[in-house]
């Protein structure tokens, strides 16, 4: 079989897209999004995520057909555009975000198991021994081949989507429009606060959501057609931003805002029990299940490939460069594997860890989303790449400066606390970026004049983050 047979089409890379986006966070969605926002704000909520998230992805899509050989996608965009260790700091983040998701995808599926099998939540062993068995299943899976495993998520994509349509169908026929209106706003519960406010509570909610829209573009390098990159990931955007914001907006229409955040996850069978019984709940509970596992191949194979290409690059240690007799980045994947199972069992004894989790990891991707607009920006401005045709130039700039704003906003919404919090792990990165160029000729520095400002901001914010843990200041 030849190499251009272990490639990706553009069914693969739809489903890379679509399988690492809608995982397990559509099936919380009606909870997430309810617990601090009515109606209104939900909407308004969706319409800036839409609008934003629409330059995100076009800004994926005009990079991979403007820089084709860029073939690392969202790390070498930093890098190309921002130096070596700005670089790396969008891998490490990617990196961090995409392990810490895939603890979350183990929360989950141990919650949803638990509703047939209740012993499982019965002991705390319980979830970290469940969780422990796929995370190195998946290993097992992605070590056989990324063609294979892709044709795996490709199926699971499919799967999860069918009771996921049902429940569409099934909750467009049954919510009640008198409910849509009740309370639009959140005037009758004070401590949602203002509208601001409540958009806000959303907006790392929804950031989760569409954590993956770059996944055609981390694995572009094993594409049969670098132009079939940039279609998955604007047709897998628009396809799912439509299921998201269905499901949660049209949830109101079966039960009203303290209700709904009132629910257990996942909360989406919940409402759907409410519509037709017990049987709802257990229908969904499977589904989820099959679409957290179907995610977690895409976020597996995804979690390695960041590493593999920033060694091959030289930013990440060569270690994490080395392949399997299958092309695999096998040493990137037992080395993610086992950061997952050390933060299975960190975070196992923590309280709320599934909103935890999620929010850590939409907080370290925020950098490397602000950084690949930042870099069309940089290139549109310049005109490189548009030399001999102009056509879009325009077009590009105003995506890039749009999308930058939306990465600042969110990162206004996220809130210091997170902020804070990230910076540690940013800082532990310093040790691995000097291990990557330990070896770097006598008299090269290893930071740049500005990239030494960041790297003593960043020890600096670690050090503040920490002792503010430490005296219960800031927390999870």
């Amino acid at each position: 079989m030849g190499d251009d047979a272990k490639k990706l089409g553009l069914m693969g890379l739809m489903a890379m897209v679509v399988g690492s986006m809608i995982g397990g966070g559509i099936f919380n969605i009606s909870q997430n999004m309810a617990a601090g926002a009515a109606l209104g704000a939900v909407i308004i909520a969706w319409s800036v995520t839409g609008f934003g998230m629409y330059f995100l992805a076009s800004t994926f899509k005009t990079l991979s057909d403007r820089k084709p050989e860029l073939s690392s996608g969202i790390y070498a965009y930093a890098k190309e555009g921002f130096g070596q260790y700005i670089g790396f700091n969008s891998a490490w983040g990617y990196w961090i975000s995409a392990a810490v998701g895939n603890v979350a995808f183990a929360i989950m599926v141990t919650d949803a198991s638990s509703y047939f099998f209740p012993a499982i939540k019965a002991h705390t062993w319980g979830p970290i021994l469940g969780g422990s068995l796929i995370i190195w299943v998946m290993n097992f899976i992605v070590l056989r081949g990324v063609k294979g495993a892709s044709f795996l998520n490709t199926i699971s994509t499919v799967a999860k989507l069918i009771p996921l349509a049902l429940f569409v169908i099934i909750l467009l026929f049954a919510f009640h429009w008198d409910k849509l209106s009740f309370d639009f706003w959140g005037a009758q519960n004070p401590q949602l606060g203002g509208i601001l406010k409540q958009v806000k509570s959303t907006m790392l909610v929804t950031l989760w959501c569409f954590i993956g829209i770059e996944g055609a573009v981390v694995v572009s390098g094993r594409a049969k057609n670098k132009k079939d990159v940039g279609k998955a990931t604007m047709l897998g955007f628009l396809g799912s931003l439509v299921v998201y914001a269905a499901i949660s907006i049209f949830s109101f229409g079966i039960m009203n805002q303290p209700a709904l955040a009132g629910l257990k996850d996942p909360s989406v069978a919940y409402v759907l029990e409410q519509i037709v019984g017990q049987w709802g709940a257990a229908f969904i509970n499977i589904g989820l299940i099959v679409s957290v596992l179907g995610a977690w191949i895409a976020w597996t194979i995804i979690v390695a490939e960041v590493p593999y290409a920033a060694a091959q690059e030289g930013v990440l240690p060569r270690i994490f460069a080395r392949e399997n007799k299958n092309k695999s980045p096998s040493a990137a994947l037992y080395i993610s594997s086992m950061l997952m199972q050390t933060t299975i069992l960190m975070v196992a004894f923590a309280e709320n860890v599934y909103l935890a989790t999620i929010d850590i990891a939409s907080v370290m991707v925020l950098i490397p989303y602000i950084l690949s607009p930042m870099y069309l920006w940089k290139l549109s401005a310049k005109g490189e790449t548009f030399e001999k045709n102009r056509k879009g130039k325009t077009g590009s700039l105003v995506t890039g400066i749009i999308a930058t704003i939306y990465g600042l906003w969110l990162i206004y919404a996220a809130g210091l606390n997170y902020i804070l919090l990230s910076s540690i792990f940013y800082a532990i990165g310093i040790f691995f970026y000097w291990l990557a160029h330990k070896d770097r000729p006598k008299g090269e520095r290893l930071f740049k004049n500005f990239e030494m400002m960041i790297a003593i901001a960043l020890v600096i914010m670690a050090v503040v983050s920490i002792v503010l843990l430490v005296k219960g200041t800031v927390s999870l």
